[in-house]
């Protein structure tokens, strides 16, 4: 994947952001998904009174590719801010990695954006080490 990909794929998980929903914590969170045949899975958090039913954007994305019998992942764009605050690094939490766990390789590329030019760019490996498997 090169920068032109990426910033596409960053892109992506802003539009996908737009249709968070986020009433209780007001943190817009969008997220977008690479097959390896270049088709592009948006996912936003969806949020819950109760919160446990909540879900986050990484796992809504990754779920609605698995339900379509996906399971070819090369990378994901994930972005977050508080709404009307400038945006900073949004790493996936525990629960979203273990997710990526379970359906990617170990180089699977997490890219965290801010903007569409500012850009991090992690492997599986390096946010979990030592990952659960059966």
């Amino acid at each position: 994947m090169d920068d032109r990909d990426r910033k596409e794929l960053v892109r992506q998980a802003f539009l996908a952001q737009r249709q968070a929903y986020a009433p209780y914590s007001e943190f817009l969170v969008g997220a977008a998904l690479l097959t390896e045949d270049g088709k592009i899975y948006q996912g936003c958090n969806i949020e819950n009174a109760a919160y446990s039913p909540g879900n986050c954007a990484e796992r809504t994305a990754f779920f609605k590719a698995v339900s379509e019998g996906r399971r070819d992942f090369t990378a994901i764009a994930i972005v977050g801010n508080k709404r009307g605050e400038a945006g900073d690094y949004c790493p996936p939490c525990g629960v979203c990695r273990q997710v990526m766990a379970e359906f990617c390789k170990a180089d699977f590329e997490i890219l965290l954006a801010k903007d569409t030019e500012n850009w991090k760019s992690y492997t599986l490996e390096q946010l979990l080490p030592e990952r659960f498997t059966l």
